[in-house]
């Protein structure tokens, strides 16, 4: 079994800071540290006999003191519990505190040190501090994410799912006289995600380190087919515009022409792709290109969605990183 145990001073009265905690899993949570991380969630309001959790982790809400401590019964194959608890002191501040006894069987005595432990102190921390921060007191030294905890969250962040285009744009019919090639890759929109197509496109090109080595990759194979180099920004342009829900970008070239769709709605975020092939020339670009596309869109929107999350998510903890 190991013990973790977290606690924070809040300059603020207890009553303030539990009513936050009532607040748990609700679509309205001001603590739990999502979009960054996995939600929390319960199929029913907070209160004894609740089940949920959050990414894979499974557990019950076994004892529910409103405003003042809730204590969560982990599920099997798992056993212990956590709890989040606030604390009145004498002289109007409170102590907030998040305990935990969980047992370590099999594989996860080398999972706990090595992986689960710096994930699970970083989300506890961030807790913690949205609680202060929610309370009406300044955090003082924000949670920050180590290097470790950085590759980590990067290596488990979601793919983007491959989906058929949406049915729902009114920008994609017509976009283009005739599609010779056409794909759509989704993430969730989470509720305190902004929504706006401008600033999803913006973050979405900003490509990682194997995007741009992709890019490259790229370049050097359709150079000799006389082909102008990609920098990932050149060739986006605003073509169309649906309001605030959909933003389309592209290119008419020589060999082929190119639109991409941002769609937000109902939840999500989709990224689709319309290309029209012109020539000889194009048809010999996209056999090279259509194998770099698919791993280049999705890592891009990956990028994105997980970039937007944790800046959506520290915005309560200002100088956080």
């Amino acid at each position: 079994m190991v013990r973790n145990t977290h606690e924070r001073l809040i300059n603020a009265p207890a009553k303030r800071a539990g009513a936050l905690l009532d607040r748990l899993s609700a679509t309205d949570d001001p603590i739990w540290p999502a979009p960054a991380w996995p939600p929390m969630r319960l199929d029913r309001p907070l209160g004894v006999g609740a089940r949920g959790g959050h990414a894979g982790i499974r557990y019950t809400v076994e004892e529910y003191e409103p405003g003042a401590r809730i204590r969560f019964r982990f599920c099997a194959p798992r056993s212990g519990y956590h709890e989040l608890s606030v604390h009145p002191l004498d002289d109007g501040r409170c102590l907030a505190r998040h305990d935990m006894l969980i047992g370590t069987p099999g594989a996860d005595l080398l999972r706990w040190p090595l992986v689960v432990r710096h994930l699970h102190d970083t989300i506890v921390e961030e807790v913690l501090d949205n609680l202060q921060h929610g309370a009406g007191d300044r955090v003082a030294r924000p949670a920050r994410h180590s290097r470790w905890v950085r590759l980590l969250h990067g290596l488990r962040w979601r793919r983007p799912c491959k989906v058929d285009p949406p049915t729902d744009s009114r920008l994609l019919p017509g976009a283009l006289r005739r599609v010779d090639f056409a794909d759509a890759f989704q993430v969730p929109l989470h509720p305190a995600k902004p929504s706006a197509p401008e600033l999803w496109l913006k973050e979405f090109l900003q490509p990682s380190a194997v995007v741009r080595g992709l890019l490259m990759a790229r370049n050097a194979l359709v150079g000799p087919l006389g082909i102008r180099p990609a920098s990932g920004h050149d060739a986006f342009a605003v073509v169309a515009r649906d309001e605030d829900r959909e933003l389309m970008v592209g290119s008419d070239e020589e060999h082929l022409d190119f639109r991409l769709s941002v769609l937000t709605d109902d939840g999500h975020v989709t990224f689709t792709t319309l290309v029209t092939l012109h020539n000889r020339r194009g048809r010999l670009y996209w056999a090279v290109v259509r194998h770099f596309h698919p791993a280049v869109v999705r890592a891009m929107a990956r990028r994105a969605h997980r970039q937007i999350a944790l800046r959506s998510t520290l915005t309560a903890r200002p100088g956080a990183v």
